[in-house]
């Protein structure tokens, strides 16, 4: 989609990555793809050793890029954002997608909403191949998303961080991705982002999250969804009400979790 270069502000997309050789070049090319002007793409990689340097060489001068050993995602995350120059950040995990003409919702969305210092999207979800899997939980994120309160998000992450774009001012107003979490650094994110700013709705899928049974989702999802309850706990203050409904909706999501890592397991023994 052909953008006029002055309409819209600049998009930095930070894309982390230590070991996705298998994925990266596809990642990589979901975010070139969007022919959008005034992008920029940084790849900040942990020193890897599955090839994935190789890749990015092969890259050339199409995007930034840096190879070396940090102290994880989210060093990897904050050396992007201070490595960029956009008006507006994302990351973008080394093994998820954009969807087509996502990076151009964004911009015409900033551009007509300037007062708007964060804002979500819709994402889908895929397994290795790109194939989309697990509908129902898509389709409940966009609902809560579509019914959006500080108070709803505190009793669980219903927001996708590859489908959320934030200013550069509202994220130094608010401070850095928490380098102390394993799990849940966006979800600290939103609650801090979202405790002085309201999110706007970009109501289009712009994003796909991969699953597959090696990813960090899959693999902890349990430990996942204990720290961001601990996050929960860290900003409801003496709210005990969400606190209490984050606690259900932890026991709920880890159960429906565990039948689908059963279900699974079954099929692939049958």
């Amino acid at each position: 989609m052909n953008v006029a270069t002055n309409k819209f502000p600049m998009i930095s997309v930070v894309m982390p990555s230590y070991n996705q050789a298998k994925f990266i070049r596809q990642s990589i090319d979901s975010v070139l793809a969007q022919k959008y002007p005034n992008l920029e793409l940084i790849v900040v990689d942990g020193a890897s050793t599955d090839g994935t340097v190789e890749i990015l060489k092969g890259l050339k001068d199409s995007i930034r890029w840096v190879s070396e050993p940090d102290k994880g995602q989210a060093d990897a995350i904050n050396k992007g954002f201070s490595m960029s120059a956009g008006e507006v950040l994302a990351w973008l995990n080394a093994d998820d997608l954009y969807a087509p003409d996502a990076l151009y919702h964004v911009g015409e969305f900033f551009a007509s909403h300037p007062d708007t210092m964060w804002a979500v999207g819709h994402v889908s979800i895929v397994d290795e191949t790109g194939r989309e899997i697990r509908k129902l939980i898509s389709w409940y994120k966009a609902q809560r998303l579509r019914h959006y309160s500080y108070r709803a998000l505190l009793t669980e992450n219903f927001i996708s961080q590859m489908g959320t774009f934030f200013r550069r001012a509202a994220l130094q107003h608010v401070g850095g991705v928490e380098p102390s979490l394993y799990y849940a650094m966006d979800y600290d994110l939103w609650l801090r982002l979202g405790k002085q700013f309201t999110p706007g709705l970009i109501d289009k899928k712009l994003a796909k999250f991969r699953m597959y049974p090696t990813s960090k989702s899959i693999t902890g999802f349990d430990r996942q969804f204990l720290e961001e309850l601990d996050v929960a706990k860290k900003y409801a203050g003496r709210s005990t009400w969400p606190i209490f409904c984050h606690h259900l909706n932890k026991i709920k999501i880890v159960t429906i979790y565990k039948l689908m890592a059963l279900w699974r397991a079954r099929k692939e023994r049958s």
